[in-house]
């Protein structure tokens, strides 16, 4: 079976926490806000709209009804499908959450199929794949709004991500994707965005060479890409 989750967070950093979760199993979905015990900042608010008053009287993850479910689905038969898994499932495990079956990141996996692409954001892919097209139908058959940055819409959106895909690679091909790095051959941003990373590598690589030592933050897909480049394989 195919679990498509999403996460809302207080943040993007080692600190941060869960405050909002999204499950959809078939055609049944699970939502629920999470106490993370710590404070909501600003920025994040700007973003899922959730805040410390929306999660003060919240159940803490490991108390909560959607952990109860999410933990019943966690078999090894059973595939998680998230848009950016490695975070989604990063924030799990901060719980004390670990998924025991295998893992389809449609991000990565877009990146890997359709690397010719402006943008990968699953709201990019949204307008990008043409998904608007089908939205309202499939969103009323889950009886669901769309509203982005929701947990349970951005969950929504990623099977619908995944359906396309799945056009161009079975099952079994985007797990093994989601295991993989990807090589990615134009850089996402920067002076040379756009540009493909093998051409940047033979004229300014001391650039790219910056990026690497500046960005600590930065996917881990570029930052493969950028060094298998750099060491002109």
């Amino acid at each position: 079976m195919l679990i498509f989750i999403d996460t809302e967070t207080t943040g993007l950093d080692l600190k941060d926490r869960i405050c909002a979760l999204g499950v959809i199993e078939d055609h049944t979905t699970h939502f629920e806000r999470i106490n993370p015990g710590k404070k909501i900042p600003p920025a994040a608010s700007a973003i899922h709209h959730i805040t410390n008053e929306m999660v003060s009287d919240a159940p803490s993850f490991g108390q909560s009804d959607i952990y109860e479910k999410l933990k019943a689905l966690n078999t090894p038969e059973n595939i998680l499908v998230s848009h950016n898994a490695p975070f989604d499932v990063a924030m799990l495990e901060k719980e004390g959450f670990t998924w025991q079956g295998s893992i389809i990141d449609t991000l990565k996996c877009s990146k890997s199929l359709m690397d010719d692409l402006e943008g990968y954001s699953l709201q990019f892919l949204r307008y990008e794949l043409r998904l608007y097209r089908e939205e309202a139908n499939v969103f009323e058959a889950h009886n669901l709004p769309i509203i982005p940055h929701h947990a349970l819409s951005d969950a929504l959106h990623t099977k619908m991500v995944l359906e396309y895909l799945l056009d161009l690679a079975d099952i079994e091909r985007l797990i093994e994707i989601s295991k993989s790095y990807v090589l990615l051959t134009r850089l996402p941003f920067g002076k040379y965005a756009k540009k493909r990373i093998e051409e940047i590598a033979l004229k300014d690589p001391a650039y790219l060479k910056w990026m690497v030592e500046s960005l600590m933050d930065m996917d881990e897909d570029l930052r493969y890409s950028i060094d298998y480049y750099l060491r002109g394989k």
